[in-house]
Parts: structure tokens; sequence; C-alpha cells
């Protein structure tokens, strides 16, 4: 991997809270339009790490690195100016406004006007553009006017997803995006983030459970424990990987196996 095909990388990062050390010098690189997953065990120090990408936690020591520059040590909200949106688990939008004005202001947030309140409603036309295109993109523009609280849990992630692509970022971070899914409707939010990685021309970044979605759709995946890259490669090589299957018992390690087994995922 070259540095010119590299968005994101770290290197050495380590965070302790108190005499608890939750990353323990952890080297990354994710490739420019590529989709990594960070998988790992409870306790694996996965979330503390992806907390460290997204600014939420600052190091105690290493680096962060995003397009060559160091990130170290900005802010969340500078980081979402320099091209990184992020996701969380719990579903974050605001319900009583419609699906189009959760985006629309997502979109306007990082633009010129996002302190003008007192404005003409045709100006705000660039920032519409961009939110239909978005929604139809996440499959959500028939639903445009509906007010966000009557989506069901699925189409809600998909807002989500909506509002994370409005300001056009180039990286998207995302925690757990499946979590609180029921399985049905699983295929369809993952379609999705497919679709936007390959047609918008993003790089992703994704911490996940569900391991029939990480082996399906990631393109190389790290796996995490006791705050240590544990192993990392194409999801067959993860899958095949003794010593992930020891780390991982239990039904995780017969899911490793099925997809050894099939060769799912590469």
């Amino acid at each position: 991997m070259s540095q010119k095909t590299i968005l994101l990388e770290t290197q050495d990062l380590r965070k302790s809270f108190g005499g608890l050390v939750a990353v323990d010098g952890v080297t990354l690189q994710v490739e420019r339009g590529s989709l990594h997953s960070i998988i790992g065990p409870n306790g694996a120090g996965k979330t503390t790490f992806f907390n460290l990408l997204t600014g939420n936690h600052l190091p105690t020591s290493g680096t962060v690195r995003f397009r060559g520059q160091d990130i170290t040590n900005t802010p969340l909200h500078r980081r979402a100016h320099l091209g990184m949106g992020r996701s969380f688990q719990i579903t974050n939008i605001f319900p009583n406004l419609t699906v189009l004005e959760n985006v629309r202001l997502a979109a306007q947030a990082l633009g010129k006007d996002n302190f003008t309140l007192f404005r003409r409603a045709d100006s705000f036309k660039p920032y519409i553009d961009r939110t239909l295109a978005v929604l139809e993109l996440v499959g959500l523009r028939d639903q445009a006017l509906s007010p966000a609280n009557v989506l069901p849990h699925g189409g809600k992630r998909k807002l989500e997803l909506a509002i994370l692509l409005a300001p056009d970022p180039e990286l998207l971070l995302l925690d757990e995006p499946t979590a609180g899914m029921a399985s049905e409707q699983v295929p369809e939010l993952i379609a999705t983030i497919d679709t936007i990685r390959r047609e918008g021309g993003k790089t992703i970044i994704m911490v996940e459970h569900n391991m029939g979605v990480v082996m399906g759709v990631s393109d190389r995946i790290t796996v995490m424990s006791q705050g240590r890259v544990l192993a990392e490669g194409i999801p067959s090589e993860i899958a095949a990987n003794k010593t992930v299957q020891n780390v991982y018992l239990g039904d995780l390690y017969g899911d490793l196996n099925e997809a050894a087994r099939t060769g799912h995922g590469g």
C-alpha cells in the first residue's frame, strides 16, 4: 500500500484511562475507496480506538493522520470540516422534522449559511438539491416530506446515513450501523452502504458485530484484542486465522468457520 493510496493512518496509537490501557500501540492504514472493518470481542478496545479516530478522545501517545495531515489533536468539529463524518450506535435524528429537513440542515451545517436563519427559501436551493441527491442514493427520496419519526428503524438508519453524507465527507466512520435492527432489515442497509462506497467514491471505516455483514462487504478487516491488533487481512484470511478463531469462542467461532468454508468475502 503506497502513501498515495492511504487516506487515514495511525502510528503506535495508545490511550490509557488511569491504570487501564484501552488501546495499546495500534498502527493502521486505511486505503482510499475501501471499506475497512474493525472487529473484536467485548473489551477489545475497538470503541475507544474508533473514538480516537473521530476525535471524541485524544490519545495518550501516538499519531493519527488524514490525507497525510497530522490530526492527532484536532478537535471533533474540525475533523468534520476536513472531510470526516461519523455515525453513532444510537440513531441521532430530529424526529419531529421531515426527512428532507433533517438532511438539509446537515448539508447546510458545514456551508457558509450554517448560521443564517432568515433568508429567502430559494437561496437554499443548492442544499435542497444536495439533499434530494443524497436521499435518492439511500433510497429515501419518496419519504422526503414524511416526519422522521414515522420511519421504521431501518429507515431511520438510512436517514442517519443520509445526514452523514449530506456535507459530502470523504471518509465515513460507521459505529455498529446494524445495531438494534431486525435481521431481515440488515441486508438492505448493507446494500445501501455498499452502494454509497462504490457510487459515491467514499472510504468507510466500520465497527460492526455482525460477522455476516463484516465478511460480506469488507475489503480488509482489523481484529483487535486487549487493545492491540491481533490480525489484519482480507475476509477469507481472517476467517481462516486460527488465532482469531481461538479468541472468538462461541457463536462467532462458528460464523468464522462458515465464512472460511464458503470463501465468503474474498
